[in-house]
């Protein structure tokens, strides 16, 4: 009886197969330290994001004082919300406080960034830049009840003393009182903003300028047909997060105006925190942070659906 002998075919189906469990072998548990790793984050996202925002949603169909029972009564708190005057005022007053910071903090930050791209001290002018970013919004914003205060405060005094105007009161004029929480925000958030779009300018290739420069564009027409182009990823990202955070706006208003005068600095996070921490109606105030969260929800994927025809990406 002749026995066959296994030939070289079988021998490297073997090899295969035990390379195989091998890898296998290894990715998992490469995937189970990834787990690991990631858990103290998963539990905290869970805790601390997943859960209140599923309450959120919960305790916004509830009437509820923080003390008492809560109560089931469904969808009547978002009618009263959109019934309430007080509502009303707070989504225009935002609306408009939005209007005034994104357009006008994006294109500063795209001049301040361009005019940064090429100098020496690039390190020192982001440090200067960015550090109002950084520093507490209270404290800015006792700084800058100060500077706009109708009276004896530096704006005016400079404005009488350079050009013979005299000022507004900037914070207890209803004309003046949104552009001038406006005025120091975009001061605050110019930083970042400019990292951004120097990191974003960083990253485009010189072959583009050079082949430009070769055809004879000048710097206007490389900033228009090449910058801006290649920028417009940069310029999405630091949109959505200019309109989330300008929707969310509070302190400086609360600091400097306490929602006055007659309603004119009132915004929406400011209604919701007077709603919960004056009125104690929570399931009142909950239901306002679920709209301010449908609406910020609702224009990050309007932005996300039309950044088809506007961002280029350089791939």
């Amino acid at each position: 009886m002749k026995v066959q002998a296994a030939g070289p075919d079988a021998s490297t189906s073997l090899t295969r197969e035990k390379v195989k469990k091998n890898f296998l072998k290894k990715k998992t548990a490469d995937n189970i330290w990834g787990f690991v790793f990631i858990f103290p984050q998963l539990v905290g996202l869970i805790c601390f994001s997943l859960i209140p925002l599923i309450l959120s949603f919960v305790l916004s169909m509830m009437n509820w004082d923080g003390f008492g029972e809560r109560t089931f009564v469904g969808f009547e708190n978002f009618a009263a919300q959109f019934k309430d005057e007080e509502f009303k005022i707070a989504v225009i007053n935002t609306a408009y406080y939005t209007l005034l910071t994104v357009p006008t903090s994006i294109v500063l930050a795209i001049l301040v960034a361009i005019g940064l791209n090429k100098v020496r001290g690039k390190i020192l002018y982001r440090l200067i830049y960015f550090m109002p970013n950084i520093t507490m919004s209270v404290a800015v914003a006792v700084v800058f009840m100060w500077l706009f205060n109708a009276d004896f405060g530096l704006i005016n005094l400079y404005l009488k003393e350079w050009f013979g105007i005299e000022g507004p009161r900037w914070l207890t004029d209803t004309r003046f009182v949104m552009p001038s929480i406006a005025l120091l925000s975009i001061w605050m958030g110019l930083g970042f903003g400019m990292v951004m779009f120097l990191a974003g300018l960083q990253g485009i290739s010189s072959t583009y300028y050079e082949a430009a420069q070769i055809d004879g564009a000048n710097k206007w027409q490389q900033i228009l047909h090449i910058t801006l182009p290649l920028l417009s990823p940069t310029t999405f990202f630091v949109t959505i997060i200019s309109i989330i955070g300008s929707f969310q706006v509070f302190d400086q208003s609360f600091v400097m105006t306490s929602g006055g005068p007659a309603k004119a600095s009132y915004t929406m996070v400011f209604h919701i925190y007077e709603t919960a921490f004056v009125d104690f109606t929570f399931g009142k105030s909950t239901s306002a942070a679920v709209i301010l969260f449908l609406i910020i929800l609702t224009l990050t994927l309007f932005q996300m659906y039309i950044s088809k025809r506007w961002v280029h990406y350089e791939d």
